[in-house]
């Protein structure tokens, strides 16, 4: 590979460096369209060898006509139709169980079509992959299901929510290599081929590194544009001033504004 020098900054190579699957952003780049990466993570944590992932969607959002709408980190559908939500959640507050519930109802109501029946509804999964013990009961992993009351009889309405403790981690059990693997910076101390491949391509390959110096780029612009209005919205400064300010030229601040003539 070329020097990294060519055409990046040395802050944007160590950046990259340093980035780890735990990292949700970074495992976005690593599981798009990728279903081999997807379908290995996905039989490890529900335990189903037989699993097929068909298709992998990133930052999928999902509307609600009613209220909130979400962005689901990694969308998968296996050959059953079945879907998947694959959170990466560093802070507790991101992997709250109303929230797990949330993204459970909103697969649902993104499932079904105006034609079909309730019963054509396939199964869901919501996974939390969480930093910390989330849940407080130190468990590698926790699987929610509904139960009929006194009975404990399964309800089996298709919906799932699992919680996976990426705190624990160790080389004793599949899932705790996987775990292993989400905190790993560099590809030749991971244990699956299929996510090793990936994350050497963004971190040792000329192509993927600028890919990632791009999509840093690409996030930096998106930063400053939010700031940007931010600072229209309050109308202290000129847009000369915000333009100095944040960077960005000034036919973007005035497109910002609505005033591209001003």
């Amino acid at each position: 590979m070329h020097s990294d020098k060519n055409f990046h900054s040395e802050q944007d190579i160590q950046r990259i460096k340093a980035l780890r699957l735990i990292d949700d952003n970074f495992m976005n780049i690593c599981f798009e369209d990728n279903t081999e990466a997807s379908e290995l993570l996905l039989k490890i944590i529900i335990g189903r060898e037989d699993l097929s992932v068909t298709e992998v969607r990133v930052q999928k959002r999902m509307e609600n006509a009613l209220g909130r709408s979400v962005v689901l980190d990694i969308y998968a559908t296996d050959k059953d139709r079945n879907k998947y939500d694959i959170e990466v959640q560093r802070s507790d507050k991101g992997a709250i169980p109303k929230r797990a519930r949330f993204h459970s109802s909103i697969m649902d109501v993104n499932m079904l079509s105006k034609s079909e029946d309730f019963s054509d509804l396939r199964e869901n999964y919501v996974i939390f992959i969480t930093e910390k013990d989330v849940l407080g009961l130190s468990k590698p992993i926790c699987h929610i299901e509904r139960f009929i009351d006194d009975e404990y009889v399964h309800f089996r309405d298709g919906a799932h929510i699992i919680y996976v403790n990426a705190s624990m981690r160790n080389n004793d059990t599949s899932l705790g290599r996987l775990m292993s693997d989400f905190y790993c910076t560099e590809a030749k101390d991971m244990n699956y081929k299929e996510l090793a491949d990936r994350v050497r391509y963004y971190k040792e390959t000329e192509e993927g590194v600028r890919k990632m110096c791009e999509i840093w780029d690409d996030v930096r612009n998106e930063a400053l544009k939010e700031v940007a209005v931010e600072l229209i919205k309050n109308g202290k400064l000129s847009l000369d001033d915000i333009a100095e300010s944040t960077g960005l030229s000034i036919e973007m601040i005035r497109e910002l504004a609505g005033n591209k003539s001003a």
